[in-house]
């Protein structure tokens, strides 16, 4: 049995800044740092930097007035910003800058007066805070189905936009729908899906036709991991989601003989060592690294912890 490792996998520029900007600050100012939401959808993460201070809270009602409170890498509305202003709290931002792209061009297309349908599952944090921006000129458009049926006011003023960690092949196909229904359709001037989606999306599809079964190491409220499991489980194999080794059912890989690996953007590498070595232990003889697009993207962190 033989274990196929996709490159790249796990971590994004964008959760090494959100991560770093967590660990900077309790280095800077002091245990506790407050954090609004789970910092990255990763709860090995969250434990850790639970562990080394952080507080992680979904109201900020209860943080005390003069803490550090850090937004998450998904974003925030606006009105977060102005909550946070209200109860007296220093406000650190770690969105990702390519989430914060989508909110900039949210209030461009809404100051032109257009209806911005974004793309997106209306559930998600990030999809929450991009709403924010204009929730009274946004629409939320999750399949091609509703792609179909969704109405708006003037269909020479629609703009689109996209959730950052969908499904490049989902998101295509609503994309489609809207372009053939609203010809005049305004897109944003770079694609919205973020380039470690994609590389990690094009890593599995390379691997179809080699693999037996795949193993997505993720947490379950993780998009993007889930939409790797979505994308493996297409190929015609059994794909399964797991957040570390311990979740591995020997059963899975009986009569297998070649296991497919990857990691969500914000899947830790322990994670994924702590799978290959439990996949050892239950018969794997060899490891190969499959290598796809390098990724050198770094981000700057915020001002408040440089």
């Amino acid at each position: 049995m033989k274990v196929l490792l996709c490159r790249p996998r796990g971590f994004c520029a964008g959760v090494e800044r959100a991560i770093e900007t967590v660990e900077r600050a309790l280095a800077k100012f002091g245990r506790p740092v407050y954090v609004r939401h789970e910092i990255v959808h990763n709860k090995v993460v969250v434990r850790d930097l639970e562990q080394k201070g952080a507080i992680f809270v979904d109201d900020l009602a209860g943080v005390p007035a003069g803490s550090h409170v850090i937004f998450s890498a998904h974003g925030v509305a606006p009105d977060v910003f102005r909550q946070a202003e209200g109860y007296q709290l220093h406000a650190i931002d770690a969105t990702c800058p390519l989430v914060t792209k989508v909110h900039v061009e949210s209030k461009r297309f809404a100051a032109r007066g257009m209806t911005i349908l974004l793309i997106g599952h209306a559930d998600h944090v990030e999809v929450e805070g991009v709403v924010g921006e204009a929730p009274d000129r946004t629409i939320v458009v999750a399949t091609a189905a509703e792609a179909e049926q969704v109405t708006v006011p003037d269909p020479n003023k629609v703009a689109v936009l996209t959730q950052t960690t969908l499904s490049i092949d989902e998101a295509m196909a609503v994309m489609n729908v809207l372009k053939r229904r609203f010809p005049a359709l305004h897109t944003p001037r770079k694609e919205d899906i973020c380039y470690a989606t994609t590389n990690r999306q094009m890593a599995v599809k390379g691997l179809r036709g080699k693999v037996d079964v795949w193993l997505v190491i993720g947490d379950r409220m993780s998009s993007n991991s889930n939409r790797l499991r979505e994308l493996g489980a297409d190929s015609g194999v059994p794909a399964y989601l797991v957040l570390g080794a311990e979740e591995i059912d020997p059963t899975w890989l009986a009569g297998k003989q070649s296991i497919g690996i990857t990691s969500g953007a914000s899947t830790p590498e322990g994670s994924v060592a702590a799978v290959v070595e439990r996949l050892r232990s239950l018969g794997a003889t060899s490891v190969e690294e499959v290598d796809g697009i390098p990724e050198t993207i770094e981000f700057s962190l915020p001002l408040e912890v440089r």
